[in-house]
């Protein structure tokens, strides 16, 4: 296991809890490849809605594509494949 997994998971359990919290999005993928995912915003608006996915989204493929040597059109185009084929649950 990577040794960094465990430090990131404890600071991302401390980082979802404050209070000024805007948007929160966490996915959980287990070993036996059971899939979780929360997303929960701070508005109704549409707009914001958007604008806060697009943040989410981009920073999660930026970090990717860096630790995958994959680039973000690589990224894009397998996970709108994935999203394709997910149920919402």
């Amino acid at each position: 296991m990577n040794p960094r997994f465990e430090e990131v998971k404890t600071e991302a359990s401390a980082a979802i809890t404050e209070a000024d919290l805007r948007s929160v999005y966490t996915g959980i993928i287990h070993e036996d490849g059971r899939h979780e995912y929360y997303f929960g915003n701070d508005t109704e608006e549409a707009a914001e809605l958007r604008e806060a996915a697009a943040i989410q989204l981009g920073m999660l493929l930026r970090v990717l594509a860096d630790r995958s040597d994959s680039s973000v059109d690589e990224l894009t185009a397998l996970a709108a494949e994935r999203a394709e084929q997910m149920e919402l649950r």
